[in-house]
């Protein structure tokens, strides 16, 4: 038993019924983000303050370094 020969498709066949198919799905959207890692990333990374207790009494928020004086008295603060 032999096989038909099948002609190859020409170009301007799929030419012409290009424009009647549907029109290609809409990119896929990426994963959503949880809404505390969106915020993190908006807010440019961690804030490094610390909240410092002098002896004088005084509680005040500084930023994170190695050598942190009161605000209140001028005392420096150990690390």
């Amino acid at each position: 038993m032999q096989l038909p020969q099948l002609k190859p498709r020409g170009k301007a066949r799929r030419d012409r019924h290009r424009s009647r198919r549907e029109p290609a799905p809409p990119p896929i959207a990426p994963p959503r983000v949880a809404a505390e890692r969106r915020d993190a990333r908006r807010g440019g990374g961690p804030q490094d303050n610390a909240l410092y207790a002098c002896g004088c009494g005084y509680a005040f928020t500084a930023p994170v370094t190695t050598s942190v004086a009161c605000p209140h008295c001028g005392t420096d603060q150990a690390w």
